[in-house]
């Protein structure tokens, strides 16, 4: 993931501008001491015992670190950290013994500075002990830091891919219910007129395009979302001629960067069809898109003519358009007022305008 490589990256530049100013202050102090030149030799004595804790911070943070504590290894983690330390240190001892046999036998003041330039410590052990296990906690107390940092990144990444899939599921559970209901309608057009069921199938194959290449998309473009509708009312229009009163109003001067979730207004068109059309009785079907103040407003009311028990369902059509509006614009961030007479049934659904 992009983000965790980041965080990755992050860790790894705090520790080198960490260690680059630790390794600066000795230059820096012997140029504030001399006041004109460094005195390199007292930077190398210094930087001779920095080197022990480089050590150690290497081996900790490339290995103990990652293999043991971040994996919840504490024990065997607090073991090999201390004898880690213990060990550099020890050795570091043995080396400082081997000075001590070396140089100050003789006595010589020369001698013991030339011990002193050499050695790689001038603390008692368990001052040095102390020292690692506070420069390791520190280490450690970072890498917990960037790896909560990580989880939290990669928990929010599982929840935005459980997410699109929920809503690609919903999407794509509306387009077999919505391809049924059309083919139905053809089917029932090659027995009226054979014509009109071939314009019909053309009118499917735009609109089968549009499902294919653009409904994949998290947003299109509201003008192409409205064509779509067009090319399903013009399916139904062939299949009722003038039987049912069809206005759609739109604005037609829609810039191309309005844009909403796909398959939305096709539902409750849909669902307007299904309860709003009787070949006995006066039937119409009307829809209403405005655009203002960067949200997009569609009403669409239809006459009802269903029987009682069917009023107050649906269809999953319309549930699962609940479930995507909650998912992508969250519970209080779109309104879908749903309202009927014996006479009417009327949907307006409000949404704010998405970006790419």
């Amino acid at each position: 993931m992009k983000m965790t490589r980041k965080q990755t990256v992050g860790e790894n530049l705090l520790y080198v501008m960490v260690w680059a100013a630790i390794i600066l202050v000795p230059v820096l102090n012997s140029q504030m001491m001399s006041e004109l030149h460094i005195s390199f030799e007292n930077v190398l004595i210094a930087w001779r015992q920095i080197a022990p804790y480089f050590i150690i911070f290497i081996i900790h943070n490339s290995v103990l670190a990652p293999r043991l504590m971040l994996r919840r290894k504490y024990k065997t983690y607090l073991l090999c950290d201390l004898a880690l330390i213990i060990a550099v240190f020890w050795l570091v001892d043995v080396y400082e013994e081997h000075l001590t046999d070396h140089f100050l036998p003789h006595g010589d003041p020369e001698a013991f500075d030339a011990y002193r330039k050499a050695s790689f410590s001038n603390l008692e052990m368990y001052w040095n002990v102390v020292l690692g296990f506070f420069m390791t906690g520190a280490n450690t107390g970072i890498k917990l830091i960037y790896q909560s940092m990580r989880d939290e990144q990669q928990m929010e990444e599982l929840k935005r891919q459980n997410l699109e899939a929920e809503m690609d599921y919903l999407k794509y559970q509306i387009n077999p219910h919505f391809f049924m209901n059309t083919l139905n309608n053809i089917h029932a057009l090659i027995d009226i007129d054979t014509e009109y069921a071939k314009n019909a199938v053309i009118e499917l194959s735009k609109m089968m395009r549009y499902v294919l290449y653009e409904s994949g998309r998290e947003i299109i473009s509201l003008n192409r979302d409205i064509q779509f509708v067009q090319n399903y009312i013009g399916l139904m229009r062939i299949r009722y001629t003038d039987a049912v009163d069809i206005r759609v109003e739109y604005p037609h001067d829609l810039s191309p960067q309005v844009s909403i979730p796909p398959l939305l207004l096709i539902v409750f068109v849909e669902n307007a069809f299904k309860h709003g059309v009787s070949y006995s009785k006066p039937s119409f079907i009307h829809m209403r898109i405005d655009y203002a103040d960067g949200k997009v407003v569609s009403t669409i009311s239809n006459s009802l003519h269903t029987p009682q028990a069917e009023k107050h369902n649906a269809g999953i059509g319309l549930e699962n358009v609940r479930k995507r509006l909650s998912l992508i614009y969250g519970p209080k961030n779109y309104s879908l007022d749903i309202g009927e007479t014996n006479e009417t049934y009327t949907v307006k659904l409000v949404i704010p305008t998405l970006h790419a």
